[in-house]
């Protein structure tokens, strides 16, 4: 039976593991490749990283950091920053990456999901989609929330389906780092949208808040930062993960309210 995932998502800022409030001013937390070693530990679902860098630079990924955290990683590694063309996807895939997020590129050029998948396969190419709240709607921003693409986010998750992306990865700016919950309307109007698999990302601050985003939109990927690397309410850096005892909780509530 599938079932929900529980996905930390380091960021990772002039080579440092980071986290970050409505998409800026990052905050040192610690050695990212470190971080993989604890999370492996504590056997984690599915790991994503992203080079908040890369993009904003226009930089080429750092193909021997990446190397580095599939080495390490032993559980499927998913890892976005800086892909522009078919060729950077299939070497990182050769690394030993499962799945390519791209986000800015594919705003200015949705066909890039449509080569990256021919070149990895669909089920490896993962659509980012960071949203920030325009009235009654969402839109998508690229480049770390510094530039508008002009399109809403529910439209983009269509595109992004039709382009041939295998999963959405759906961001929310306002609630990046903020650890007061999902934005779960944003969450439901794209699962709604959507047939293929979907990951939600931004406002996690408890198991509770995943709990909730598995009961809102059902069996989808509940990815957090903060939430699996601070702990208290002076945010001391302390990596976690939910144990078995309290997936299997989470799993038997949502499968209860259904």
């Amino acid at each position: 039976m599938l079932r929900p995932r529980i996905i930390p998502c380091l960021l990772v800022h002039d080579g440092g593991l980071v986290k970050t409030v409505g998409f800026k001013d990052p905050k040192y937390v610690g050695d990212p490749i470190n971080a993989v070693k604890i999370f492996n530990e504590k056997e984690a679902d599915e790991l994503i990283v992203v080079d908040i860098d890369a993009s904003v630079n226009g930089a080429e990924p750092n193909y021997r950091l990446i190397s580095q955290f599939a080495a390490e990683c032993r559980m499927p590694l998913c890892y976005g920053g800086g892909i522009t063309n078919a060729e950077q996807a299939r070497r990182i895939i050769g690394l030993g990456v499962e799945k390519i997020a791209i986000g800015a590129a594919a705003q200015a050029d949705p066909t890039l999901l449509t080569r990256v998948a021919c070149a990895v396969g669909s089920q490896s190419v993962v659509a980012v989609l960071d949203a920030r709240r325009k009235g009654g709607d969402w839109e998508v921003f690229t480049h770390n929330g510094a530039k508008r693409a002009s399109k809403s986010v529910v439209a983009a998750a269509r595109q992004a389906q039709d382009a041939g992306a295998g999963e959405i990865l759906v961001n929310s700016i306002d609630q990046d780092g903020r650890m007061k919950g999902y934005d779960l309307d944003l969450a439901k109007q794209v699962r709604a949208a959507v047939r293929i698999p979907m990951t939600v990302l931004g406002g996690a601050g408890s198991l509770a808040d995943v709990g909730r985003l598995f009961t809102a939109c059902g069996v989808i990927g509940a990815a957090a930062g903060s939430l699996f690397v601070f702990k208290g309410a002076y945010r001391a850096v302390l990596i976690s993960y939910p144990d078995p005892t309290q997936k299997e909780s989470l799993f038997a509530a949502m499968q209860s309210s259904a």
